[in-house]
């Protein structure tokens, strides 16, 4: 296989790692996340035409902060650090960083002070997203500082003859509206790669990454009906066909018309291998009385593998376990790979997995966003109505039904829910949103229903726009279409008299409640 043009980002802890691998994909580049830490020889094997250090919470004078391997200057590949990044390639270079008085987190106003190869094409004045508390304050020899705010003198710093860049601000997120445009400059103008990697590109190299890292081997993959293990089993069924075996785990907690939807697609439009458990009583009997949500994603997470272990066990003898593991689940499940980032919680295909796990993990979709995932699903031929469904988490409605869970619960919680998506794709407004989902509450609310009076449970309806799932807003329904659906879910859904609409933005609040 031909090697292909690609970017290394190397990762010092920074949440934002991803997204500037992903602007380097967007760009038409490969691009592949290390650690901050990696060697010399691990960094050459991927022959890159660049390197990108990540921003990262650490402070470059503090003991034991993260830094690169001190050869990395001498491979002669064009470098680009951001805001970390930066102070750590000015220091190596001769430069100083300090704290200055005052800081910069948020907008700041960017301008150019000279001719740029790094800001070439964007006004000499920008919004730039800043998130800083240290800055350079002296500039490394051979250096010119080219872009500056008010309270960042140094905001870009290039010295051509060496092929070093560096940028204070983030240009990876989208509050730095020209931010795509400097990582184009810097790949394409700085790099010279020819942008010439696709989604189509990336199939080819993953098939070949799974054959050879699967080889004669067989493979179990569990298949919900989500996007996420959709396009992770059509992915490995390209690479090794048969050697797939896919298990459908009826939990009792799916979507309405999740197993008529799989096996129809899987069995009888891709020809897979499908096996169909119903394991319902067993995933509620251990979830009843629990309350906690870690406890609930532990609980359905050893759950979920000890039935792979046992349909395994009848299948023949399995090497791998594949997961639909997406990077925003990576995220918040475990710290970054080279600094501490807060484990937010714990998601059963990353989380509460046994030490003792019999499969080697198989994650092929591991270093990818949902809307690349998507793509991916278009390219292998999967149909509109599994790649283009809303995100939905590995334990299912078990974290949407808030407190306990039972199975009376669970069906008003799965009927609620139908009317919702019914409602949305009615008005049209179905690819317009990110996530729409009910969960339903442990709180119960006095109503009037004919001439009786009720006590029932309440639902909230939540539905958000998003990006990556990192950051999301909630979204602006027409009135008409809450009424409605307010109206359909108290009139039609047993156990449910009252419906509220969740406006909490990610952050503070998660996409989902549990």
């Amino acid at each position: 296989m031909k090697q292909q043009e690609t970017i290394l980002v190397l990762d010092f802890g920074a949440q934002y790692s991803q997204l500037i691998a992903r602007r380097v994909r967007e760009a038409g580049v490969y691009s592949q996340i290390i650690p901050f830490n990696a060697s010399l020889e691990e960094i050459t094997s991927f022959q890159p035409k660049g390197i990108i250090l990540s921003g990262g919470p650490a402070t470059v004078h503090e003991p034991g902060a993260p830094q690169p391997d001190k050869e990395l200057r001498t491979l002669g590949i064009p470098i680009l650090g951001i805001c970390y990044g930066l102070q750590v390639l000015a220091m190596a270079y001769g430069g100083n960083v300090s704290r200055p008085d005052k800081r910069e987190y948020g907008l700041a106003h960017l301008t150019r002070r000279s001719e740029s190869v790094l800001l070439d094409g964007i006004p000499d004045s920008s919004e730039v997203w800043m998130s800083h508390g240290d800055a350079v304050d002296s500039l490394p020899e051979g250096f010119t500082v080219t872009g500056s705010t008010e309270n960042c003198p140094f905001a870009v710093l290039e010295d051509n003859q060496r092929s070093c860049y560096g940028v204070q601000f983030h240009p990876e997120v989208v509050h730095t509206p020209s931010g795509k445009r400097i990582i184009e400059n810097f790949v394409r103008g700085i790099c010279g790669c020819s942008s010439s990697w696709s989604m189509g590109s990336f199939v080819e190299q993953a098939v070949a990454e799974i054959r050879e890292t699967v080889g004669s081997r067989q493979v179990v993959c569990g298949l919900s009906g989500g996007v996420d293990s959709s396009v992770t089993a059509a992915l490995i069924h390209r690479a090794v066909g048969d050697q797939l075996q896919c298990v459908f785990v009826n939990h009792g907690l799916l979507r309405k018309g999740e197993g008529e939807l799989v096996q129809r697609v899987f069995r009888d439009t891709f020809h897979m291998q499908l096996v169909y458990v119903d394991a319902e009583d067993r995933f509620l009997s251990e979830l009843a009385g629990v309350t906690d949500p870690e406890r609930k994603r532990k609980i359905i997470g050893k759950i979920f593998i000890d039935v792979f272990e046992e349909e395994a066990s009848k299948l023949g003898k399995i090497g791998f376990l594949a997961q639909g593991t997406l990077y925003p689940d990576v995220i918040e499940s475990v710290s970054a790979s080279g600094g501490p980032s807060v484990t937010i919680k714990s998601h059963h295909n990353v989380g509460g997995l046994p030490e003792n796990l019999k499969f080697s993990l198989l994650e092929p979709l591991r270093e990818l966003f949902k809307d690349e995932v998507r793509l991916l699903g278009r390219e292998l031929g999967l149909p509109d109505e599994v790649i283009m469904r809303h995100p939905f988490p590995g334990p299912g409605l078990g974290v949407r039904c808030v407190g306990e869970v039972t199975p009376a619960r669970l069906h008003a919680l799965r009927e609620a829910d139908a009317i919702f998506i019914d409602e949305i794709r009615k008005a049209g407004l179905y690819g317009e949103i990110w996530q729409a989902l009910v969960c339903l509450l442990p709180v119960k609310s006095v109503g009037v229903q004919g001439d009786r009076r009720t006590y029932e449970e309440v639902c909230s309806l939540r539905a958000v726009t998003s990006e990556d799932a990192m950051t999301a807003d909630w979204f602006k329904f027409p009135p008409e279409v809450l009424s409605r659906t307010a109206n359909r879910i108290c009139n039609e859904v047993d156990g449910i008299n009252r419906v509220l609409f969740d406006v909490t933005s990610k952050p503070p609040g998660t996409i989902e409640w549990e």
